[in-house]
């Protein structure tokens, strides 16, 4: 579910969020990183949850309306088309699923009911909604096309339900981007033969994404004040809050990875921490750690220190 770029911003997050220094606890600082990294399959499960309760909600929705004494015209001509959603049902009747909600108690919809039923009333509002159910034709694919619009139209962008998840979490904040994108590739991927376990994929693509959060973490941390001062003789006119910010960090990061990491080519570690330093620091943090990790690479490169191995190297 997670690439390497999604564990460097994590990587960041924890050291940006320590203070300390080398001498102190690596062991609960390392552990730290590791549960704000499992919190964010929490977030996913907790959004097919969320699914699964609008799904339930159009169940009651429709019996409402079905046993209305007086019914509009609207009612008479009632779609059962949500409630019969294939996708929805998948993912509603997963057993492995359910469980894992369960385990980790991560349905809060039943006690924050009023989020579904906002999110419930703007799908039944919405252009997605009266085209799905104008549709006479029934298909699975038709069926996952609501569900990934509905997701990407209505629920993903719901400022309501981002204050919600800000609210139970603040780190989830950034973590609902990479969750959306993960969420939608799961759910396109989804077929009606798909196994149980196809909606619950793994957090880390294999043991070396985990080992590498681990030893970038572990190995920036160990090293933070070596690489700071590496760093600090890179230029003449140095500003000493910047190596203290978000940029000190990415910078060190970046350290890291030329020195520690030999088969990860320095084009690819220059390329991945512009891309954040884009996302999270300042407008201009971008320029300048590409100039120091430029000037960096260069130095290593004419003194035959720290090389890299292996194919696209820079």
């Amino acid at each position: 579910m997670l690439n390497r770029r999604h564990i460097r911003i994590k990587v960041m997050q924890s050291m940006y969020a320590f203070k300390g220094t080398e001498s102190d606890d690596l062991i609960k600082e390392q552990k730290f990183l590791l549960h704000s990294l499992d919190s964010m399959y929490d977030l996913y499960l907790s959004l097919l949850a969320l699914l699964t309760e609008l799904h339930k909600k159009s169940k009651d929705h429709n019996e409402k309306v079905q046993n209305k004494l007086v019914k509009s015209e609207a009612d008479k001509n009632l779609s059962l088309k949500f409630q019969e959603n294939q996708l929805l049902h998948l993912i509603s009747s997963n057993t492995m699923l359910q469980e894992a909600i369960g385990n980790r108690k991560l349905n809060y919809w039943d006690l924050d009911f009023e989020y579904v039923d906002i999110l419930f009333k703007a799908i039944l509002k919405s252009d997605i909604y009266e085209s799905y159910t104008d549709d006479a034709e029934t298909s699975f694919k038709k069926d996952k096309n609501f569900v990934v619009d509905v997701f990407t139209e209505i629920i993903a962008p719901n400022d309501k339900l981002y204050d919600f998840f800000e609210d139970k979490k603040l780190t989830w904040v950034d973590d609902l981007p990479v969750v959306n994108t993960a969420m939608l590739k799961v759910l396109r991927k989804l077929k009606l033969t798909s196994p149980e376990t196809a909606l619950l994929p793994n957090l880390y693509k294999d043991d070396d994404d985990k080992e590498f959060a681990i030893e970038l973490f572990k190995k920036t941390f160990l090293n933070s004040s070596r690489f700071a001062e590496e760093i600090s003789k890179k230029t003449t006119n140095w500003d000493s809050e910047r190596l203290a910010s978000l940029d000190g960090v990415l910078l060190k990061m970046s350290l890291c990875e030329f020195q520690k990491f030999p088969s990860i080519p320095h084009k690819v570690t220059i390329n991945e921490y512009l891309e954040i330093a884009k996302e999270y620091s300042t407008p201009k943090s971008s320029l300048f750690i590409n100039g120091i990790l430029d000037k960096i690479v260069k130095e290593y490169q004419s003194e035959k220190i720290h090389l890299k191995t292996g194919r696209g190297l820079m």
